[in-house]
C-alpha cells in the first residue's frame, strides 16, 4: 500500500525571519561562507522551503580577520570583465583583503546561493562589516528577546485556560435550576395554546350560520330579473302608435291637393275671359 504525504508549504505570515551574528575572526573563508549561506537560505529550520525567503538576516564583523589555507593568499586573483574588448580587471587576494575585506565574504556567500531573484533577495540580508562594530543592535536584541516574548505568551494562554477550566467546574449546579425554569414556562405556553385551541372551534360554528342566511337571500336578489319582459312590453306597444302617426300623414296631403287642383280651373277662366 502507498501512502502519500502532504508536503509543508507554509504561508509569508507565518515565515520568522531572525538576525544571526558571526565573528569571522580567525575562521576560514569556505567554511564561514557555507554556514553563512546555510543561515540566509534557512535551511536550518524545519519549515524550509526552497521557494520562498525562510532564512535570517545574517551579520559579519571582523571580516578583515578572515583566512585562507594552503597558497591561496598569494595565489588567489579576483577577476571581472565588463565585455569590452581589452576590459580584463584582475585583483589579487592580498590587495583585496586590505581595500575591500568585505567584498571577500560577500562573493564567496554570493556563489553558494541560488543564481535566480530568490537569491539576490538573499545576499541583500547579509550585512558584512570589517571591525566588530555594526548597525544592527536594535534588531539582535529583538530577535533574542522574541523567544522569551513567546514563552510568556504561551503561559498566559495556558494560565487562562486554566482559569477557565475551574470556572467552568464551579458553575455546574447553577445551569440545572436555570433550565428547569425555561421548561416551565414552555409548559405554561403550550396549556395556553391548548386552551386557546379548545376554545377556538366552539366559537366557529356561531360565525358559519350568518353565512348560510346569506346565501339564501342570494335567490331573492333574482326577482327583479322578471320585471324586465314587462319594460318590453311597454316598448313594444308604444312602436305600433308611432305607425299611427304615420298613417296620418297622407289625409293631410290629401286635402291640399284638392285645392290646387280646384284653383286651377278658375284662373283658366279668367284668361278665357280675356280673349274673349
Amino acid at each position: 500500500m502507498v501512502t502519500k504525504l502532504k508536503h509543508y508549504n507554509p504561508k509569508a505570515a507565518e515565515l520568522i525571519n531572525d538576525w544571526q551574528v558571526i565573528d569571522a575572526s580567525g575562521q576560514i573563508l569556505g567554511r564561514l561562507a557555507t554556514q553563512v549561506a546555510t543561515f540566509l537560505m534557512g535551511k536550518h529550520k524545519p519549515a524550509y522551503v526552497p521557494h520562498m525567503l525562510t532564512g535570517d538576516f545574517v551579520v559579519v564583523t571582523n571580516a578583515k580577520l578572515i583566512k585562507v589555507t594552503g597558497l591561496k593568499a598569494e595565489q588567489k586573483i579576483y577577476r571581472r570583465h565588463s565585455q569590452y574588448p581589452g576590459n580584463l580587471k584582475e585583483i589579487p587576494y592580498a590587495r583585496m583583503q586590505e581595500r575591500q575585506p568585505e567584498r571577500i565574504i560577500e562573493l564567496a556567500v554570493k556563489g553558494m546561493l541560488p543564481k535566480n531573484k530568490l537569491g539576490r533577495q538573499m545576499l541583500k540580508r547579509l550585512k558584512v562589516y570589517a571591525g566588530a562594530e555594526h548597525l544592527h543592535e536594535a534588531q539582535i536584541l529583538g530577535s533574542e528577546r522574541r523567544e522569551a516574548r513567546e514563552e510568556a505568551a504561551a503561559v498566559k494562554t495556558e494560565a487562562a485556560s486554566v482559569e477557565a477550566a475551574k470556572a467552568a467546574a464551579k458553575k455546574p449546579a447553577a445551569p440545572k435550576k436555570t433550565a428547569t425554569a425555561p421548561k416551565a414556562e414552555a409548559a405554561a405556553v403550550a396549556t395556553e395554546a391548548v386552551e386557546t385551541a379548545e376554545a377556538a372551534p366552539k366559537k366557529a360554528p356561531a360565525k358559519k350560520a350568518p353565512a348560510k342566511k346569506a346565501a339564501a337571500k342570494k335567490p331573492a336578489a333574482k326577482k327583479p330579473a322578471a320585471k324586465k319582459p314587462a319594460a318590453k312590453k311597454a316598448t313594444a306597444a308604444k312602436k305600433p302608435a308611432a305607425k299611427k302617426t304615420a298613417a296620418k300623414k297622407p289625409a293631410a296631403k290629401k286635402p291640399a291637393a284638392k285645392k290646387t287642383a280646384a284653383k286651377k280651373p278658375a284662373a283658366k277662366a279668367a284668361s278665357d275671359s280675356g280673349e274673349k
